[in-house]
């Protein structure tokens, strides 16, 4: 059963594009069924963490907005990020499912007990993973992900039950 779910952002929470203002300011869009879909999983008492390789203010906000216990940007080693999660949770590998979509992701995602990649990551991670969503990056990948772990791990009613 997975406990903890693991999220990249660049690529997986966003679409991958990072648009910046005149004045430097950058911007992200996320997708709201994936937020609805995270906020529900950590209302059934499960874990979240982001572990993504870039720093944003932005990022910080939708972690707090949606209630994600770890938040860690500016990684370079995100397996090294991972163990120490995995570490202070007493949870073992099999109980973590991750999703990325690029090379920095390829690590942990090979460590994980489940692993995913948006329909539009890169062909290497592709081939790592255990799960290659239909969804793209920013556009319901972590949504079908959350949605295929509850039904894998048999908690439907449960899930359902929160919005009935």
């Amino acid at each position: 059963m997975i406990d903890l779910l693991v999220f990249d952002v660049d690529g997986c929470l966003t679409n991958g594009q990072i648009t910046y203002t005149e004045d430097g300011n950058e911007i992200k869009a996320f997708n709201v069924k994936d937020g609805l879909a995270i906020s529900s999983w950590i209302r059934l008492g499960k874990k979240a963490a982001i572990i993504t390789g870039r720093r944003s203010k932005i990022v910080e906000r939708r972690a707090k907005e949606l209630g994600i216990s770890y938040l860690f940007q500016g990684v370079k080693d995100k397996l090294e990020v991972l163990n120490k999660i995995r570490e202070k949770e007493s949870i073992e590998f099999s109980q973590i499912a991750a999703i990325g979509d690029d090379l920095n992701d390829y690590r942990m995602l090979e460590a994980v007990g489940k692993s995913f990649v948006p329909a539009d990551g890169s062909e290497y991670i592709r081939e790592v993973c255990d799960v290659v969503l239909y969804s793209g990056g920013g556009n319901g990948a972590v949504r079908e992900m959350i949605e295929g772990i509850i039904k894998d791990d048999g908690l439907e009613e449960e899930f359902l039950k929160i919005w009935k």
